[in-house]
């Protein structure tokens, strides 16, 4: 039935404008605005909405996963930045000085590392 569909997925902040300049200007994301929330717009074609709810609730789980080359450059760009990396305690591994838990290494999947966006949203950087 949708096999053909160009789905795309999306999710709430509680200011769209601040939303913007964090997409936009901070991690460098095309942001395009489409009247009732913003488009972000991938390399690889793929595009998240982003719409402005009153009651917004932040998701308590990763709205989106950025993969890296380089996650030690990654997040060091992300703290120069003034972004505040995440940390866990109940996570299958421990997260190092950086907030990186080493999945690679424990062979318990990719290097990853959480933040979130201005509504609390959590987004990820990984390297797998």
């Amino acid at each position: 039935m949708f096999n053909a569909a160009a789905a795309f997925s999306g999710f709430s902040v509680n200011d769209l404008e601040e939303a913007k300049t964090f997409y936009g200007e901070m991690l460098g994301i095309q942001v395009n605005d489409e009247g009732m929330g913003l488009e972000l717009r991938f390399q690889n074609g793929h595009t998240v909405f982003i719409y402005e709810k009153e009651d917004h609730e932040p998701a308590t789980f990763t709205v989106l996963n950025f993969p890296v080359d380089d996650i030690n450059a990654a997040v060091d760009s992300l703290v120069e930045a003034g972004v505040v990396m995440k940390r866990y305690d109940n996570m299958p591994g421990d997260q190092d000085g950086r907030g990186i838990m080493r999945g690679k290494a424990a062979g318990m999947g990719p290097d990853i590392a959480w933040f979130e966006d201005p509504a609390s949203n959590v987004l990820a950087v990984l390297e797998g």
